[in-house]
C-alpha cells in the first residue's frame, strides 16, 4: 500500500503464479496444411528456433560442439562436400531436420547432394504415386518447388506428427528461455536502476517540507547509471527511526539470479545429452565430475 500526496493511498495486489504458456507445448505441436499454399505448416516456427539458437550460451555451445564433433569423424566425397555436410548437421540439431538436393546424371545414378536451408524447404502433398515433394519458400511469395523425389529429407522423428522432425532438446526449451529471461532482467537492473529496490518509510514530524522534497527527487533520480548513491539527511531534534529504509527486493543482497543460471544451465546440458565438462560447465566440488571417459 503506498500514500499519495493527496492523503489517499493505492493497494497493490500479487495473483498467483501462472505458467509461462496458458497450456502445455506439446499441445500446440501440430501440421495442417497451409490454406492458400501447397505446403504444410510446421508444427513450430522455424524462425523461433533459429532465434532460439542465440538464446543460452550453453544451448548455442552445446549445438555447436554436436555439431563439430560430426564433422570431425565425417569423411568428405564428391557426392557430399565436408561444408554441405556442416551446415546440414547444425540444421539438424537447431531444427531437427535436414535436407539435401539430389542431383543425378542421365542413367538416375545419384552425383552429388546439396544441402538446403531447412529454415525456409516446407513438406508439399505427397504426389499421386505417393512420392514426396518440397518446396523452397522466397521472398514475396515466390517459390520454388522441386522434382517429386528429388529432395532427401532427414528429420528427428516426431511421435505427433509424420512431416516434420522436432529436435532433441525440446524438452529443454522453458530452460533456456529462463536462462534468457534472466540475463535480460539482470541487464535490464544495472542499466535502468527503475525499480522498487527499497521502501523509504518517515514518521519523523520534524521533518521539514523542502527537506522531504528534495528526498523525494533525490530518490525519483535514482535510476541509470551511478544509480547506487548514498543520500546525506539532517534532522534537528529528530525521532529515533523517524527515517527507515525497508528493502523488498535488494538484488544486490538477496536475490536467485545464480541460482536460476545454474539450474536452467543444467536441465539445458541434460537436454542435449552432454557431459557438463563438454559443455562447459564447472563442477561445484574439488572433485570435478570426474573422469569423461568412465
Amino acid at each position: 500500500m503506498i500514500q499519495l500526496d493527496n492523503g489517499g493511498c493505492v493497494e497493490f495486489s500479487m495473483s498467483d503464479p501462472e505458467p509461462i504458456m496458458g497450456k502445455s507445448l506439446l499441445d500446440l505441436l501440430g501440421t495442417f496444411l497451409h490454406p492458400v499454399g501447397k505446403y504444410y505448416e510446421p508444427p513450430l516456427s522455424m524462425k523461433g528456433l533459429s532465434r532460439i539458437r542465440h538464446a543460452s550460451a550453453h544451448h548455442g555451445a552445446a549445438i555447436g560442439f554436436k555439431r563439430n564433433q560430426l564433422a570431425k569423424f565425417f569423411v568428405e566425397s564428391t557426392v557430399l562436400g565436408l561444408a554441405d555436410f556442416r551446415a546440414a548437421a547444425l540444421d539438424f540439431m537447431v531444427f531437427g531436420n535436414a535436407y539435401f538436393q539430389i542431383f543425378t546424371d542421365y542413367f538416375g545414378t545419384i552425383k552429388r547432394f546439396q544441402h538446403l536451408p531447412a529454415l525456409n524447404i516446407r513438406r508439399m502433398r505427397d504426389t499421386a504415386s505417393g512420392q514426396s515433394q518440397y518446396l523452397q519458400m522466397g521472398k514475396n511469395g515466390v517459390h520454388v518447388e522441386f522434382e517429386p523425389g528429388e529432395i532427401l529429407h532427414v528429420m528427428d522423428y516426431d511421435t505427433g506428427q509424420q512431416f516434420y522432425g522436432v529436435p532433441e532438446w525440446l524438452s529443454a526449451l522453458q530452460s533456456i528461455l529462463l536462462n534468457e529471461d534472466s540475463t535480460l532482467f539482470r541487464r535490464r537492473y544495472f542499466a535502468n536502476g527503475c525499480h522498487i529496490g527499497y521502501i523509504l518509510y518517515t514518521t519523523d514530524p520534524t521533518i521539514d517540507p523542502k527537506v522531504e522534497k528534495a528526498i523525494r527527487d533525490k530518490v525519483k533520480q535514482g535510476k541509470g547509471v551511478g544509480n547506487f548513491q548514498s543520500v546525506y539527511i539532517n534532522i534537528p531534534n529528530g525521532k529515533d527511526k523517524g527515517v527507515q529504509v525497508i528493502p523488498v527486493g535488494d538484488i544486490s543482497q538477496k536475490d536467485e539470479f545464480e541460482r536460476i543460471k545454474n539450474i536452467s544451465a543444467d536441465d539445458t546440458i541434460v537436454g542435449h545429452r552432454l557431459h557438463p565438462a563438454l559443455a562447459g560447465l564447472k563442477p561445484e566440488n574439488a572433485g570435478g565430475f570426474g573422469d569423461i571417459q568412465k
